[in-house]
């Protein structure tokens, strides 16, 4: 009785203090978001040269996508295990695009178009299926861009370098805007919570 009235009591300092360490994590939406969207906007300002270049380019964006997922699969707990499975799968295409022998657009398009549509995917279910935050939406678009273009990038093999590469700054660009967005409504969130139990 006495524990289940000590729990009752310290149960706003807990609050409080997992609301803080969710809305401290806002920076880092934020950075990942600037981070994205530098990218994106590197590789569509870049002169494609080669192939080479271009497997590179999309080497380090799948890495980098990697990563993301698995830094953010630590901060979060629901959908964790998805986030983890996308973050494997990133890293793994990462590493088949920068050590395939004989890379062909072929290839690069194929890796491509099946980076997007699982990601969408994983985008599409934590919107839907997961809690819904204030920027659920911008998650649900994100997905839904990532599916569409993943579909093209099927055939952007038959166009040319130049169309894969604008496809991959597209998404990057994409990606960063709802990192940015994600930020910005975490901040926001956390900041009315605590106003609540303050």
């Amino acid at each position: 009785m006495t524990s289940d009235v000590r729990r009752t009591d310290d149960l706003p300092g807990r609050v409080r203090t997992g609301m803080r360490e969710v809305s401290a994590a806002w920076w880092w939406f934020l950075v990942l978001g600037i981070l994205w969207t530098g990218l994106g906007m590197f590789v569509l300002s870049y002169r494609v040269g080669s192939l080479a270049v271009v497997a590179t380019l999309v080497g380090v964006t799948f890495l980098f996508g990697g990563i993301a997922q698995l830094v953010v699969a630590s901060r979060v707990h629901s959908w964790r295990w998805l986030l983890i499975v996308a973050g494997i799968l990133g890293i793994a295409a990462g590493i088949i695009a920068f050590v395939w022998p004989d890379v062909t657009l072929y290839v690069v398009s194929i890796l491509v178009a099946w980076y997007l549509i699982i990601f969408g995917i994983v985008h599409l279910v934590s919107a839907l299926a997961g809690p819904k935050a204030p920027w659920w939406w911008t998650g649900l678009l994100l997905g839904i861009a990532e599916l569409v273009l993943g579909v093209w990038a099927v055939h952007s093999w038959q166009r040319s370098l130049w169309t894969l590469v604008t496809l991959v700054g597209v998404w990057a660009i994409f990606h960063g805007v709802n990192e940015i967005f994600a930020a910005f409504a975490v901040r926001q969130a956390g900041r009315r919570a605590e106003r609540l139990i303050a």
